[in-house]
């Protein structure tokens, strides 16, 4: 099994691509072991000392760490994800689901809500992923998008630059009625 990696914006966190589908549906962030317990693949990986984070994607693991070098965990890591894949464990325990959508919005602006969680979906998720995050709507409220950020987003030094002179360039460009993209 060969396991690429890739560095992200975050330089708290790097990209693991094992070459096969890692969730066939959504994403999951893991923020803590105790998170992680409903996933023996995230649990395998905090176990490497070091590690503060584990976000899922499609084909990707995202690992952040604290102030441990990469070059100190990284084979921990890759090692970690390798025998999980070699165990056959699943990724996620059978009956854990994906979080529940708590989106909150005005039922009167559910037109415009589409159009941004479509432009979101569409145009924002793709490239964000391939930096090894993710961001999922989470409300709107008098012009106001609010966004979650997951994954090697979390924490990112440029992610403040990505919402604002990305995606709120984006989103204002195709909805007049935004005003403003807000982190949550």
């Amino acid at each position: 099994m060969f396991i690429q990696t890739e560095e992200t914006p975050n330089p708290a966190t790097l990209k693991f691509i094992p070459g096969r589908i890692v969730l066939d549906d959504g994403t999951r962030d893991f923020r803590s072991p105790a998170d992680a317990e409903v996933s023996p693949l995230a649990s395998r990986i905090f176990a490497v000392d070091g590690v503060t984070g584990v976000f899922l994607g499609h084909d990707f693991v995202t690992v952040t760490r604290d102030e441990a070098e990469w070059p100190h965990i990284k084979p921990a890591v890759l090692g970690a994800i390798m025998e999980h894949y070699l165990s056959g464990a699943p990724v996620l325990a059978e009956g854990s689901s994906e979080d529940a959508d708590d989106s909150d919005f005005d039922e009167a602006d559910s037109e415009t809500v589409a159009v941004i969680k479509e432009l979101i979906e569409t145009r924002v998720r793709p490239a964000v992923a391939n930096d090894g995050g993710d961001i999922t709507f989470q409300g709107f409220r008098d012009g106001v998008v609010f966004l979650h950020m997951r994954g090697a987003c979390s924490g990112c030094p440029s992610s403040t630059a990505t919402l604002k002179q990305g995606i709120e360039n984006l989103l204002r460009h195709f909805v007049p009625d935004v005003t403003e993209v807000r982190p949550v």
